[in-house]
């Protein structure tokens, strides 16, 4: 290990903050034992409790119509496509109501860029939902989406997200970020928000005291450059607002083709990035993202051990039990955990597992005396 690496490290263990150009020399080093020790000993002292925390929740894509094209995305649908979708509101009901008999607490609604649902629609299933199920934490619509029906309906941010939050929306999710460096959203994806106007839905969100998650999809046609971009942009606005609650990142995965994708498919010449990559990101989040209080592994991608090691690696979460996934099962990609396997990884890594709600508070029972002398 190079003596200014061993430097930044030692910053970030000591609880200074590194700059962008010491972000990217981390990114640029292969000394992944280095990194993800000191991303370790961050997460240690940001959560010196025996505990490590999972949810239980479960994604309900309202629907795959899109009017963006994502070369990334497996999972969108135009209006015309025969397998295109909306959801009927009683099914929607029904896959809450399993949630809820699962122990789940939540349920995370993302769909795509409908262009005919207007803000009507979706303050009336919010309403419909929380007075249905009122304990059940409304974890929807990701900046994209948002972006999108502000568009339709002609409103300001603030009117759009003043009326939706009364209707019963309780959490934003941090989807559609990929990597907030227009650069490479203008590469991938067309008809989607850009960068600034991504941040400026969860800045008007956190205004009105609102809680969301952020992401990054990393490992495509972005430069390590552009992945510190990211995280510097995430930064500076949890700097201004501090209404993120976590950070995930996971990596790219490649779809197979679709009739109704767009012809370019620049994505498709990219290496696929492995283990290695994403616990060295996820690593550098937990050291350059030092206003996060979380940083949660991403299993979903990796599969179960490189999940579990994530947790070594900066990690203090392992995610949700996700009784349903659609969008990265589309690309191929499907791992899928039981809650005793979530729990049993959380507890061979030597910590007592805790189930929590979206805004990282505790939800079961407190651990007995002989959980806490063995952890």
């Amino acid at each position: 290990m190079s003596s200014t690496i061993n430097q930044i490290l030692q910053k970030c263990v000591d609880g200074e903050r590194i700059t962008p150009d010491e972000g990217l020399a981390l990114a640029q080093s292969s000394d992944l034992t280095a990194i993800g020790r000191a991303a370790d000993a961050v997460a240690r002292r940001l959560h010196p409790e025996p505990y490590r925390t999972y949810n239980i929740d479960r994604n309900v894509n309202y629907t795959n119509i899109c009017a963006a094209e994502c070369d990334f995305c497996a999972f969108f649908r135009k209006r015309r496509d025969a397998d295109a979708y909306l959801l009927p509101r009683e099914e929607i009901y029904k896959k809450i109501e399993e949630t809820i008999e699962l122990g789940g607490n939540q349920v995370l609604l993302q769909g795509g860029l409908h262009p005919a649902l207007g803000i009507e629609w979706y303050e009336e299933l919010l309403s419909d939902l929380k007075g249905r199920f009122p304990t059940v934490n409304l974890h929807a619509f990701s900046p994209p989406e948002l972006w999108h029906v502000h568009k339709i309906a002609k409103i300001s941010l603030d009117e759009l997200l003043g009326r939706l939050k009364k209707a019963g929306l309780g959490s934003i999710p941090g989807g559609g970020a990929e990597i907030l460096v227009d650069r490479v959203r203008t590469e991938i994806t067309r008809g989607k928000c850009m960068t600034d106007e991504w941040l400026e839905v969860m800045r008007v969100w956190h205004s009105i005291g609102g809680r969301s998650s952020a992401t990054m999809m990393f490992g495509h046609v972005e430069s390590l450059a552009e992945r510190i971009e990211h995280f510097d942009r995430l930064r500076q606005l949890q700097d201004e607002t501090a209404g993120f609650t976590a950070f995930i990142c996971w990596t790219f995965q490649k779809p197979e083709r679709h009739e109704s994708h767009s012809p370019y498919f620049t994505m498709y010449q990219t290496p696929t990035v492995g283990g290695f990559e994403y616990l060295k990101m996820q690593a550098i989040a937990r050291l350059y993202l030092d206003n996060f209080a979380n940083i949660q592994s991403s299993w979903v991608t990796q599969g179960p051990k490189i999940g579990q090691i994530a947790l070594f690696f900066g990690a203090n979460d392992m995610g949700s039990l996700m009784i349903e996934e659609n969008v990265v099962a589309s690309a191929g990609t499907v791992y899928y955990l039981s809650l005793e396997e979530i729990r049993s990884a959380i507890r061979e890594a030597g910590y007592i597992p805790r189930q929590r709600n979206v805004f990282y508070e505790y939800v079961d029972a407190e651990p007995s005396s002989h959980e806490l002398q063995i952890a």
